[in-house]
């Protein structure tokens, strides 16, 4: 049985750690989708080990004067990059690049649950729950309005 690649271990690790990811076989290669939508690929280009995402467009224009990173292929044009993954060396910076791309991919939902995960949503109560004595008011103040005692 061959040895898992630990690159792949560790990117995997950081894609599916973010809300509502998923590992997806397309192309014949590794991505990872939130919802539906890819944020990250996984291949290899020239026999290295690679990672695809997007950054914002002035962020990626930024970032491919570093010889680790190149315009993606087919997508480039719209901020995705590649990065070689046999130089990586700090592995913060590529949790921060992915979480970037995962932020521009990502429904407003799954952001959410990025940005506040411990945060319980608080539903909204009827005002009469909240301040009956106020809906009361209101309602008199309504009833007044309309010729109503």
């Amino acid at each position: 049985m061959p040895k898992p690649d630990a690159v792949f271990t560790k990117v995997k690790a950081i894609c599916l750690s973010l809300p509502d990811t998923k590992l997806t076989m397309t192309w014949g290669s590794p991505h990872f989708r939130v919802g539906e939508k890819i944020f990250t690929g996984y291949g290899a280009e020239g026999g290295k080990a690679s990672m695809s995402f997007k950054l914002e467009m002035a962020h990626a224009q930024r970032i491919l004067e570093d010889p680790r990173f190149s315009r993606a292929a087919y997508v480039g044009h719209k901020g995705w990059v590649s990065m070689d993954l046999s130089r990586v060396t700090d592995w913060d910076e590529l949790r921060s690049l992915i979480q970037e791309s995962y932020r521009l991919i990502a429904p407003k939902r799954s952001l959410a649950k990025l940005l506040s995960p411990k945060v319980k949503r608080v539903t909204r109560q009827p005002a009469t729950a909240v301040a009956p004595r106020a809906a009361r008011a209101k309602a008199a103040t309504r009833a007044k309005r309309a010729g109503r005692p």
